[in-house]
């Protein structure tokens, strides 16, 4: 079977992206499980590794996905050469660099050219200057993709949570919580929970949006008025979800390790205890789209750019992630055509005829 092809873009050149990148690919087993593709900057890379001091590291240049070098990290030139690193600094040169990569990579996926995407942080000021005109990766590639049902899902070994609302300001929450609103992003997670995690019979909670769920109304209705129908609508759709829960007694008991997964109404009500519980190992990921990408949970830390100081573990595992996913992708594809073939094969013996079905309907 062949390696899969992972693509990789290094994010804000001012930031931590080039330095987690050389200090995951430096490990040559990453090789023997992918083949990674780097789309940024040699000279942009080659930087970063003389500031934090790693003399033996190198990556293939190429000039096209389809050449790369299956024994071996690989890179794409996206950027000139004439590019400027400022450690530490948000300047417009750094969001080009972080766009220009990303653009790359999303046609090379759509294309077939490589299989997931793994994205380095970006800085959503500079490369929205550079013309990027979205909130974040999640909803960029949910526009590229043309998917209006999607959901930004935090990961790690320990708990995944994902957000009703995502990177909009805290004042727009609550006219942004609807029961349709919910209720399909229960649907987008139960299917992700099944499918790219393999778990058969998820089991979800649900928070509220007020302080103690709403306490019986006092503090607010949105629990009985739009929370409470969306999780009763997702129940008669065989969906196991529970709730509303209050976000601080959930967080704050062993409870929240029960459930397969836990659905925030809005960002930092799910985020904040999610990274204080798995900040160094979290990964970002986009479920709901046709392809797979994933990211670190954190962002830039320009504070810590060029130190040689920075943590790869959430890098490594948004790889480890990635790969994960799609192979299981890959083998329900597989189960799918099969059971199409078996019902095509029972069909011809029965009836003598062939039933009109084309593979290549489900070869998405």
């Amino acid at each position: 079977m062949e390696k899969i092809k992972i693509g990789i873009t290094h994010g804000d050149i001012n930031g931590i992206g080039n330095e987690l990148i050389i200090k995951t690919l430096r490990d040559n087993r990453i090789n023997d499980i992918c083949i990674p593709i780097v789309y940024g900057s040699p000279k942009v890379l080659a930087y970063h590794r003389k500031a934090i001091n790693i003399d033996n590291f190198s990556l293939q240049s190429i000039n096209s996905a389809a050449q790369a070098n299956p024994k071996n990290g690989n890179i794409i030139n996206c950027l000139d050469d004439n590019i400027r690193v400022e450690l530490g600094k948000s300047t417009e040169e750094a969001g080009t660099g972080s766009y220009l990569p990303l653009k790359q990579a999303v046609k090379d996926l759509k294309e077939g050219l490589i299989d997931v995407l793994v994205t380095a942080p970006i800085n959503k000021h500079n490369i929205k200057e550079a013309g990027f005109n979205f909130p974040g990766h999640t909803e960029y590639l949910a526009n590229e993709f043309d998917i209006r049902d999607f959901l930004m899902l935090l990961v790690s070994d320990k708990i995944r949570v994902g957000v009703v609302t995502g990177h909009i300001p805290i004042k727009d929450v609550a006219q942004n919580i609807t029961k349709e609103k919910i209720l399909n992003k229960l649907k987008v997670l139960n299917q992700t929970l099944q499918v790219d995690f393999g778990i058969r019979k998820p089991r979800i909670a649900v928070l509220g949006l007020n302080p103690h769920a709403g306490d019986n109304d006092l503090l607010g209705k949105e629990e009985t008025e739009i929370i409470k129908p969306a999780i009763n609508e997702a129940n008669d759709l065989d969906i196991m979800a529970v709730g509303p829960y209050p976000a601080d007694g959930l967080f704050g008991s062993e409870l929240c390790f029960k459930f397969d997964a836990i659905l925030a109404m809005y960002h930092d009500q799910g985020l904040a205890p999610f990274k204080a519980i798995a900040f160094d190992e979290g990964v970002n990921y986009t479920a709901g789209l046709p392809i797979v990408r994933t990211s670190p949970d954190h962002g830039t830390a320009y504070e810590i750019a060029g130190q040689g100081i920075a943590n790869i573990q959430s890098f490594r595992n948004a790889i480890y992630l990635a790969i994960d996913i799609f192979k299981k992708r890959r083998a329900n594809l597989e189960l799918l055509k099969n059971s199409l073939e078996k019902s095509d094969e029972l069909n011809h013996l029965l009836t003598g005829k062939d039933e009109d079905i084309s593979l290549n309907e489900v070869d998405d």
